[in-house]
């Protein structure tokens, strides 16, 4: 986050309610530091704009790197991944529990690509439920 400048991270923060705009983890409670994402990466032409930034976890930052498309395990096809800025999330995903469900191609490869439901999250989820930090509202 160093090379984004500190009033733009403290928007980007504020903006997510500091809960990463992928996986939506609050950042509460995390020991990690969460991460200002390039939506299209620099390496892609992305600016280092609010519009072009979102609050990630750092498993879902390190997970996503540079990639803006995955493959759909389900009809096999190459789709755009979630985009925070353009995409609601809501039309995407919805909570089953600690469980993120995808409901679209879009969903279906961010969550196989990000990893959403993998054991470690899921237990997370299920620790920020008994915080009532889960879901989030």
């Amino acid at each position: 986050m160093s090379d984004i400048p500190r009033p733009l991270a403290d928007e980007v923060i504020l903006r997510a309610r500091n809960r990463c705009e992928y996986c939506r983890l609050s950042q509460l409670g995390q020991e990690a530091t969460f991460h200002i994402d390039h939506i299209t990466p620099r390496a892609a032409g992305g600016p280092t704009t609010s519009e072009n930034l979102a609050l990630a976890c750092v498993s879902c930052s390190l997970r996503k790197w540079a990639k803006r498309a995955a493959v759909d395990p389900l009809s096999g096809a190459e789709v755009p991944l979630f985009h925070p800025r353009a995409d609601v999330w809501g039309e995407h995903f919805r909570w089953d529990g600690p469980l993120l469900v995808p409901l679209t191609p879009t969903g279906r490869a961010t969550a196989e690509s990000l990893a959403f439901n993998r054991p470690m999250i899921v237990a997370i989820r299920q620790e920020e439920t008994a915080r009532g930090r889960h879901p989030p509202g």
